[in-house]
This record gives C-alpha cells, structure tokens and sequence, in this order.
C-alpha cells in the first residue's frame, strides 16, 4: 500500500510541475481543513477515514488510517470509524431503499 501512497505523491509532484498554483491552492485548502480547530487533528483524521471508506478511496483509506495512528488515535478509535462509516454506508442504501424505490414502486403501480 505504500507503493500506491508514494505513486500518488510522485503524481502530485508532477502535476504540481505543470499547475503549481492549483496544487499550492490544494495544499493550503486541506492544510487549513486538517489545522487544530474545534476538532482536533486526530479526529479530523478519523471523520476523513470515514468519508474515505464510504467514497471507497483505497489510497485515502490507508494514508488517514497511518494519519490517525500518529495523531494519537488508538485502533480501537480507527475501527470504530470504520464501524460508523459502515452504518452510514447502509444507512444510505436504506434510506434510498425506502424512498427512491418505494417511489418507483408507486409510479409503476399508477401506471397500471
């Protein structure tokens, strides 16, 4: 997994090379994001593992996972993101399930 970490930041340097000021923008963006703020750095790292997982982002996956662990996140903390982005993951499909397709149901339904 490092192997695809290290590709990602050789890809960045390049295309920091053709867009310095759009990749400087994206490093200040998410410097300010990841910064102490009302939630600390390890919990940032954590929601980010949880986004990461549910956008099913493998490369972001493992780096907020490392992120988190020297934050200070203990594994418990790291599996229990994971655990909530799981719920959210079904939640999702539930609540879609319930409405998108209860709605489908209805219209073909009228349309007999």
């Amino acid at each position: 997994m490092d192997r695809k970490i290290d590709a990602y930041k050789i890809g960045v340097g390049h295309m920091q090379e053709a867009l310095p000021d759009i990749v400087e923008a994206y490093h200040r963006f998410t410097g300010a994001c990841f910064a102490e703020g009302a939630l600390g750095a390890k919990e940032k790292q954590l929601v980010a593992l949880g986004i990461s997982l549910f956008a099913n982002n493998e490369v972001c996956t493992m780096y907020h996972v490392q992120e988190a662990l020297s934050k200070g996140a203990k594994p418990a903390e790291v599996l229990e993101a994971a655990a909530v982005a799981a719920a959210v993951g079904g939640g999702h499909a539930m609540s879609q399930g319930v409405t998108r397709v209860q709605q489908a149901l209805e219209e073909w339904r009228g349309a007999k």
